[in-house]
């Protein structure tokens, strides 16, 4: 299953059919009176600032865009990406033809290249292009190709009040699509602690052996090795997995992720850590990825880690988990939904339990943080209407990111879509949707359609606390998430200062352009190398050594210069 496939049981963003009526959410936004960029003469009676835009277009506006689509994504009723039930929504509801100037399955990369072909052939690029953060190197070429514009201004004078206090709760989400002080592009919000992660430990198990969830990374190995040695549902050692974790793609990932071992002995790697100076380090060549890697090498030749780690991706990791082999699998706190469900289909007596991350010898936790932002929107200098996107993204963020119970989006998107109700008028599964399930927020502008970053973890608390699901994202969680999910954002968060979110979010710099991916190769190799014994620990001063003079002493330079001109 793919990393988008499981965004289903993430906040999984639905709205409710809404196919006519005027645009009310926009009644909080700051346009106002008077002669807009598009020509509208009218007046919003409602808004009290220079530059009005109506809440529907007539005559109609048209925005051009261009599409990556998810493989995953699902169509119904002979609907395609550039003609479906939200863009029928959109020019019904808002006077606003949305255009497509091509589209294209998004594999390997396909989406930003595509992209990249279009912008140096000369062909007409997309009023507005929403691109996310796998494709963040053509989203920092097409800002700094002048094709795009500058959006603070634009941000300032039309967003809606919801949606200024939602990006405020992160102001750092701009840093990496800004230049020389102007914003350049629009971050596209995600929920907070969205990919934080937990250690999810069959609770089964450890209640058949008589123990306690571990604290410590010395209990944490005599869970693994009772886990491997002494298995409760008797299986046998070679066939167990005690800790799925793989870093094929990355030591700081979503889902398997080892780099809170790392976090053990004071560093996160691939990543920049604040240091004790208040400098931004690297922390792949911090002191204490030594002894991470030394414990890794070491649970390795125990068998407590898959002896194809190096060969797995972040999917591959929940297998033996789902299989009913694996005793611990890091990850974030909606696992409980996907994929451990799954694993009573295998292992019926099957108890996954939230823990927490377990503490270094000196007492260290530190894990990997969610950033606030999940991509970027850019709008051309060309778009005659750039008010109109802002129309369209106020209503989401005035009526659906968070919307009050009642109101007009409180159940979801497009009716037999991405919701569905009984004949009681409840919420039903996903998956008993008739004809199926389509996560057709994948069809909006702005991929995420619109996101408060701390409303999930707000209705996740509050269900946590016994609260009865009432606004549109409690519901969600009762109905499509596993059940265990809000006691596990509660665990989570217990160890909320434990989260360390990447500290450079800003633009690429000129020696990573240069010599990152080299710095990354040689990274990798001599990680696995020692992790799998092929080389000896000291292999980790040698690589410390090249990937500062091989560029990394200039790339850090680079990096704390622009965080002095952020911090």
């Amino acid at each position: 299953m793919s990393a988008m496939k499981r965004k289903k049981w993430l906040p999984l963003l639905c709205m409710s059919m809404l196919l006519v009526g005027s645009l009310a959410g926009c009644s909080g936004n700051n346009a106002a009176d008077g002669k807009n960029t598009a020509g509208d003469t009218t007046t919003n009676t409602t808004s009290n600032s220079e530059n009005a835009y109506k809440d529907k277009y007539d005559p109609e506006v048209t925005i051009t865009t261009v599409w990556g689509v998810d493989p995953e994504l699902k169509f119904k009723n002979g609907e395609s990406i550039e003609n479906n039930v939200a863009t029928k929504w959109t020019k019904e509801k808002f006077g606003i033809n949305i255009k497509s100037l091509w589209s294209i399955t998004d594999t390997n990369g396909a989406f930003g290249t595509k992209l990249r072909l279009s912008m140096s052939s000369g062909q007409e690029m997309p009023d507005v292009v929403t691109i996310g953060t796998g494709d963040s190197t053509i989203a920092q070429d097409l800002i700094d190709s002048g094709m795009y514009a500058e959006v603070g201004t634009l941000f300032d004078k039309y967003a809606s009040a919801t949606w200024k206090e939602a990006m405020a709760q992160d102001p750092n989400v701009w840093n990496q699509y800004s230049r020389d002080g102007k914003k350049m592009g629009l971050p596209v919000l995600d929920y907070a602690y969205n990919h934080d992660y937990i250690l999810w430990i069959r609770q089964d198990w450890l209640d058949k052996l008589n123990m306690q969830a571990p604290k410590t990374i010395d209990e944490l190995e005599k869970v693994m090795d009772a886990f491997k040695n002494q298995n409760p549902d008797g299986l046998a050692p070679d066939k167990v997995t005690p800790l799925s974790i793989g870093f094929k793609t990355s030591m700081n990932t979503w889902m398997g992720d080892p780099s809170w071992i790392f976090g053990a002995y004071g560093t996160l790697p691939q990543q920049w850590n604040l240091d004790a100076d208040g400098k931004l380090e690297y922390g792949s060549v911090n002191a204490g990825m030594k002894q991470g890697l030394e414990k890794m090498k070491e649970w390795l030749a125990k068998g407590y880690i898959p002896q194809e780690a190096a060969l797995w991706d972040e999917n591959k990791t929940a297998e033996p988990a789902v299989a009913g082999t694996a005793g611990i699998l890091p990850g974030p706190y909606w696992m409980s939904g996907w994929p451990l469900q799954d694993t009573v289909k295998n292992a019926p007596n099957a108890v996954w339990a939230p823990i927490e991350i377990p503490a270094g010898p000196d007492g260290k936790v530190m894990r990997h943080g969610t950033q606030f932002t999940n991509g970027v929107t850019l709008i051309s200098t060309k778009m005659k209407n750039p008010e109109a996107f802002f129309t369209y993204q106020n209503y989401l963020f005035d009526n659906f990111a968070d919307p009050k119970p009642g109101s007009e989006l409180d159940n979801g998107l497009f009716a037999g879509y991405d919701y569905e109700l009984d004949a009681n008028g409840k919420m039903i599964e996903n998956d008993k949707i008739a004809g199926g399930y389509v996560n057709s927020v994948r069809y909006m502008l702005v991929r995420d359609g619109a996101r408060i970053p701390d409303a999930q973890m707000k209705a996740l608390l509050n269900l946590a606390d016994g609260a009865e699901p009432t606004t549109r994202l409690e519901k969600d969680v009762a109905v499509n998430y596993g059940k265990d999910t809000p006691a596990a954002a509660k665990v989570l968060l217990a160890q909320e200062d434990k989260s360390f979110k990447n500290m450079f979010t800003g633009p690429t710099t000129e020696t990573m352009k240069s010599k990152m991916d080299y710095l990354n190769k040689i990274e990798n190799q001599t990680f696995n190398e020692i992790i799998y014994g092929n080389k000896p620990l000291e292999a980790f001063d040698t690589f410390v050594a090249t990937w500062k003079s091989g560029g990394g002493d200039q790339i850090t330079k680079e990096v704390n210069e622009w965080y002095d001109s952020v911090k």
